[in-house]
């Protein structure tokens, strides 16, 4: 298999096909090209579900607390700040990987963006030489028709010698 299939899959057989006429349509289709990237990103149209975290239900009223509760409450303040830190840790190590994400993706866009352009460049290319080599049919056709004139002058010419040294007896 060669490196170029291996690193980009298919082949080149199928690609480049093009309609037996381009007249400017499209299949660019703009859902594809606004569709989200994950059905859990968060869009306008997907907008989350707004939900929190609650370690401790809400205490609606004023009360009093024992010292085992406080101490349960001590220990359990602890381990969720200590949460909230490995999490505020993870969520920038999350943030920076969306970045980067982000980062390539653009970069990819960027890269597709230079090859449509110049496989534009390149059609135009063909589709100016294509003009050109129609062009110069007539005047191929022009030498054709001249070297068949010469060709049937030649044997009118040759028949004639043929005539006159054979005494008219081909």
């Amino acid at each position: 298999m060669s490196l170029q299939l291996r690193l980009f899959g298919g082949s080149q057989a199928a690609a480049g096909k093009l309609p037996a006429t381009n007249d400017g349509n499209h299949a660019i289709d703009k859902s594809k090209v606004l569709a989200q990237t994950d059905a859990g990103v968060i869009t306008p149209n997907t907008p989350g579900n707004f939900s929190s975290i609650r370690s401790t239900p809400v205490v609606p009223d004023p009360r009093y607390f024992d010292r085992e509760q406080a101490d349960k409450l001590k220990e359990l303040a602890k381990e969720k700040t200590d949460g909230a830190r490995q999490s505020k840790r993870a969520y920038k190590s999350l943030t920076k990987i969306e970045e980067a994400d982000k980062t390539v993706h653009k970069a990819h866009r960027k890269y597709e963006g230079a090859v449509a352009d110049n496989e534009l460049g390149k059609k135009r290319a063909d589709a100016g030489l294509a003009k050109k080599l129609h062009s110069m049919r007539p005047g191929y056709a022009r030498l054709g028709l001249g070297i068949d004139k010469a060709d049937s002058n030649a044997r009118t010419r040759i028949d004639e010698i043929k005539a006159k040294l054979t005494g008219g007896s081909n």
